[in-house]
């Protein structure tokens, strides 16, 4: 069971997993379009664009998060801090507070050091976007125990 609380909204065919914590209580989250945010993950008056994928176990605190980009498994993404679009921060990585990440960037380490991705890893980034599409697809048409409000689907908290 996933717990939103507060001014949430879910965009249409994103996904939402068991154990997330997604807290609009100071401010408003948005979760785009086809963007899944996988377990144990916390947001917190984030802003997250369409074709996200979230990693599991990530934190992000009051930053914004471009389309198209990947956060790796344990990420931290400080307060003020923004990612670009078609981005991967790299798993085990904490974006500093106010650190802009460029589009087209890959962040790793902490602090974190960037550099340019190549189309390789942009067609990776949308592999996984369709892959948690197809699951959450799976899920609601089984209606799994998870419940269809627990896997997204556009519903506004």
């Amino acid at each position: 069971m996933a717990y939103l609380v507060g001014d949430v909204t879910v965009a249409e065919r994103a996904s939402v997993w068991p154990f997330v914590c997604v807290r609009g209580d100071y401010g408003p989250v948005s979760v785009g379009s086809e963007t899944n945010v996988q377990d144990f993950t916390m947001l917190h008056e984030a802003t997250l664009g369409s074709g996200v994928t979230v990693g599991h176990n990530v934190v992000v605190d009051r930053a914004t998060v471009g389309d198209d980009t990947l956060i790796g498994m344990s990420s931290t993404i400080l307060p003020e801090a923004s990612v670009g679009d078609d981005c991967i921060v790299a798993a085990g990585t904490v974006v500093r507070e106010g650190q802009e990440i460029p589009d087209g960037h890959m962040a790793y380490g902490s602090p974190p050091e960037t550099k340019p991705i190549g189309e390789d890893r942009k067609e990776q980034i949308r592999w996984y976007c369709e892959e948690y599409l197809r699951l959450s697809e799976r899920y609601r048409e089984a209606e799994a125990p998870l419940g269809r409000a627990d896997v997204g689907g556009g519903a506004e908290r």
